[in-house]
This record gives structure tokens, C-alpha cells and sequence, in this order.
């Protein structure tokens, strides 16, 4: 059994399954969508910075005294289809998908008994959203199901009585945070509790040990529960499950310990925005390009997507998520279920990244940039001559290759029209018998 306390939990071993599923889709949706103008901490922004475009938006499009609780019941989720989602969720080749059950600003997608009127059944949709996309994605797909959760809320009376206090009285994270959290894991079982937001409270203030020795010991997902490293101040990249260190952490290097590089499709938001522009959204060559460089780094990559507060996943996210999944279903052999290499990148040629696939004992050199001379010279592997093979994803033949002295070889390619080529936007040699 696991104590309460960071030593004896942090020696927890992850469950296999997360390190082998690389890549999951994260849902930033809330009451936030409704104004989905600059980002989800839109409120904060608004009324606490005032920030002025948020001022003025607000002067421009609402009347006076409106304020951010009036849009709740505008979060009306009407052509919300959960089976849908899933579906998406599942061309995508995610293996995990992780939904904003609570952000900030409290509102829970769930009919909580600890958030009276601020939650998705008492207002706007009348539906437990969550309940409702948990079904659908068990019900339609292998993915695992997770929730995000923030421990805080910005304007949340009990909570800033306890920051006034510095946080020595803890009615908040008793009456409410705590609560929440035995009850999202007790009702919806998720296999990943993505904690945020310590409102710069000490995770002691959280009980966040107490909280974490319960899941690990005694709750209905015990065994196959995984949590990441956002506890409190001071837990961020040192306690938890897998380590997430900051938004968008892409270090380009091995790390000792399981990481998560959780990123968005939009650069400038995790919620939906009605102002965002074709630029603002990464491109699939960018996404191939994060995916590879977390992969062989150890990494996980979380890709976000907002949807609409009127519960569609926007078609430039699915057309992404959908790309994704066209890539993976030729490469995937070099994603899901590898160890990092020796080398996480290529010394001699930029933009090639490493895995290895333990099983069949295969290196896989994923390349983004194909070589306009259709060789390929690689500074990494140690060929051996009459041994050595090389096959590229998706297409039958094997390939011709020279070893470089000691160290190194050269591939060539095969002379392929674009209509030939297996993908688009980013390639997998795999390579056997390598020393």
C-alpha cells in the first residue's frame, strides 16, 4: 500500500499502457467557449486584468452588467454528438483522450453535487457531458478515457478566503476541490486524473498526498489509473505520475523520467476562439514534426483541440486529427510501443528522430524532409554488411544502402511520384540488424 507521502508515492510504477500509447487528444471545453474570443482564461483576463480587447469585446457585443455567469446558460452544447467525437477521436490514432471535466473557472461538465448551479445538468446543456462522451468513447473505441480537473477556481469566495488566510484554513479544497475529485473518479472511473491550476497553494493545502495514496490504494481504477505531476507548488516536473514541467514542453532530449509534451492545435489558446486565423493553427507537417521529436525523447504528446459551445469539433481540428491518424496508420510501427533509442536524432542529417522497437528489435529512423538527391545519409547506425536491412513504411521492397566506415550509412530511396509516396508529410525507414 502507498503512504501519503511523496517518497512512497512517486515510487509508484506508471502503468505500462500510458508509456506505450504516446499519443492522446486533449478537450479544453467550458463556459469559456461562449465568448470564445482570445482564450479560455477569458473571465480572469476580463475581470480580474482587464485586459483591455477583453474589455472592449465585452462593451461592444454585451449590455452593461452582464456578467461572465450570464453565459452559462449560453453554453448550450445542441448539435453535441458524443458518438461523433469519439469517432474522431478514434480516426485520429489517439490512444488516450483527456476532457476538461472543471477548469478554472468552476463550472463542471458534470452534475456535481459540489458545484451547485455552476455545472453542464443545472445549467446550459442539462447534460452530463461528461458521462455522455465516457459512454461513447468506451462504447465505440479503444481509446482511454481521461479527465482534467483544476484544483483551484479564480473567483471562487471560499478559496480566495483561503489564499487571504495564506491558505491556514482549507474550506475550499474540503468543501469543494476534494469532493470533486473522489467523486469524478467514483462515477466516471477515468484512467487519467490531468490535475492543474495550485491557485500558488502548497500541495498540503490540496492534501494532494492524501488524495493520491486513496486513488492508488483503494479506488475503483487502482491499477491502471495514471496522474501527472500539477499538485500543488513546488510538484510540477519532481512528484507525481509522468511529468508534464510546463505547457507545450518539448525539451529535444532524453529525460530520466516519463514526460508529456501536451501542446494545442490553435498557438495562442486551448479554448475555442471565433478570432483565430488559418495561420494560428499548426499545420500537419508541424504536428508530424512534435509527434516524432516527443517520441524519441521519451515523451507523450497531448494535442488539444476547443471545441465550440455549441459542442462541434471545429473541421480544421478534425481535418488534423484526421491527418494525424492517416500518418500513423503507415508509421505507427515507429510510434506506439517503442523505447527511445541510443540517439534520439540524427548527428549528420537534421530532422531525422529515432525509436526502437524493442518486440522486433527494429530501429526506426523517422525522416520529415525528403531528400531531393533520393539519398539518404544516416551519421547514427552501425550497418552491417549482408545483415543489415532497411524497408521503408508502406512500401513492399527493401531498400539499397552503403555503410560509412565505423559509423553511418547511405539509403537510397526509392524514385517514387508524389501519388506513390505511402504518406506526405514525414517518413519511417525501419532498420533490423543493426549493431
Amino acid at each position: 500500500r502507498y503512504e501519503p507521502t511523496w517518497s512512497s508515492l512517486d515510487a509508484r510504477p506508471l502503468p505500462a499502457w500510458f508509456d506505450e500509447a504516446k499519443f492522446g487528444v486533449f478537450i479544453h471545453w467550458g463556459v469559456f467557449s461562449v465568448p470564445s474570443f482570445g482564450s479560455e482564461w477569458f473571465w480572469w483576463y476580463w475581470q480580474k486584468e482587464k485586459r483591455e480587447p477583453y474589455v472592449k469585446f465585452m462593451e461592444a457585443n454585451y449590455p452593461p452588467g452582464f456578467s461572465y455567469e450570464d453565459f452559462g446558460p449560453l453554453f448550450t452544447a445542441e448539435f453535441f454528438d458524443p458518438n461523433q467525437w469519439a469517432d474522431i477521436l478514434k480516426a485520429s490514432g489517439a490512444k488516450y483522450v483527456v476532457l476538461t471535466s472543471k477548469h478554472h473557472e468552476g463550472f463542471t461538465l458534470w452534475g456535481s453535487k459540489y458545484s451547485w448551479n455552476w455545472n453542464a445538468v443545472d445549467v446550459g446543456p442539462k447534460q452530463d457531458l461528461v458521462a455522455e462522451l465516457a459512454t461513447s468513447v468506451r462504447n465505440r473505441t479503444d481509446l482511454h478515457f481521461g479527465l482534467y480537473h483544476s484544483l483551484f477556481e479564480w473567483f471562487n469566495p471560499l478559496f480566495l478566503e483561503d489564499a487571504t488566510n495564506a491558505f491556514k484554513t482549507r474550506k475550499f479544497p474540503t468543501s469543494k476541490s476534494l469532493p470533486e475529485l473522489y467523486e469524478i473518479v467514483n462515477k466516471y472511473q477515468p484512467e487519467i486524473i490531468w490535475s492543474d491550476g495550485d491557485g500558488n497553494a502548497p500541495d498540503t493545502y490540496w492534501n494532494s498526498t492524501g488524495f493520491l495514496a486513496w486513488l492508488y490504494n483503494d479506488s475503483p481504477v487502482q491499477d491502471t489509473v495514471v496522474t501527472n505531476d500539477r499538485w500543488g507548488v513546488g510538484s510540477i516536473c519532481t512528484h507525481g505520475g509522468f511529468y508534464t514541467c510546463s505547457d507545450r514542453y518539448n525539451p529535444g532530449h532524453l529525460l530520466p523520467h516519463k514526460w508529456e509534451n501536451c501542446m494545442t492545435l490553435d498557438r495562442s489558446s486551448w479554448g475555442y476562439r471565433r478570432d483565430a486565423r488559418l495561420s494560428d493553427y499548426l499545420t500537419i507537417e508541424d504536428l508530424v514534426k512534435q509527434l516524432a521529436e516527443t517520441v524519441s525523447c521519451g515523451g507523450n504528446l497531448l494535442m488539444n483541440v476547443g471545441p465550440t459551445h455549441d459542442g462541434r469539433i471545429a473541421v480544421v481540428f478534425e481535418e488534423r486529427l484526421r491527418q494525424v491518424g492517416a500518418w500513423l496508420k503507415v508509421n505507427g510501427e515507429a510510434v506506439y510501443g517503442t523505447k527511445p533509442w541510443r540517439a534520439q536524432n540524427d548527428t549528420v542529417t537534421p530532422g531525422v528522430w529515432y525509436t526502437f522497437s524493442p518486440k522486433e528489435g527494429k530501429v526506426n529512423a523517422i525522416f520529415l524532409n525528403w531528400p531531393v538527391s533520393g539519398t539518404l545519409e544516416l551519421g547514427e547506425p552501425q550497418a552491417k554488411l549482408g545483415e543489415t536491412q532497411v524497408k521503408l513504411a508502406g512500401y513492399k521492397e527493401l531498400l539499397k544502402w552503403v555503410a560509412l566506415g565505423e559509423k553511418g550509412m547511405i539509403i537510397a530511396l526509392p524514385q517514387l511520384t508524389p501519388k506513390q509516396l505511402p504518406c506526405q508529410w514525414g517518413w519511417t525507414l525501419q532498420l533490423t540488424d543493426i549493431n
